[in-house]
């Protein structure tokens, strides 16, 4: 259901019975399945080549999500930069397993329907963000 990818990067340690058990319950309270989902960890260059390449971004950012999803299964792939991660988790003086299980459910999220374009709709999402890491 859930796979984990690098490129460029080192992987991350990831519990990935306990990362999955969460993930499925934040989806089944969206009325959402669990399908595929693959993270891809990468570094700021290959995320800034992702977004320039598919989305036409010239910039970094944490996180792309690419959704799959059928109906009520979700499924997708999510590339995470774990520089980005990182750099976000000094700026906002967390924990860097606190951000990237961030960063994580905010792609499930993503996948679930919930959008983060508007000033509301972000305030929305870490919203359900912080509701997501509460049920760990």
């Amino acid at each position: 259901m859930i796979s984990y990818y690098n490129e460029g990067i080192e992987m991350p340690t990831i519990n990935k019975n306990i990362k999955r058990d969460w993930i499925k319950k934040v989806t089944e309270l969206y009325g959402k399945k669990l399908g595929e989902i693959s993270y891809i960890f990468c570094n700021d260059e290959k995320i800034l080549e992702v977004n320039n390449q598919y989305l036409q971004h010239d910039y970094y950012t944490d996180i792309i999500t690419f959704d799959y999803t059928e109906g009520n299964k979700i499924s997708g792939d999510l590339f995470i930069s774990l520089d980005t991660v990182r750099s976000n988790a000094e700026q906002f003086g967390v924990d860097f397993n606190e951000e990237l299980d961030r960063v994580l459910i905010h792609g499930v999220l993503h996948l679930c329907g919930i959008a983060d374009e508007s000033e509301e709709q972000r305030a929305d999402m870490i919203s359900k963000e912080n509701e997501a890491l509460a049920l760990r």
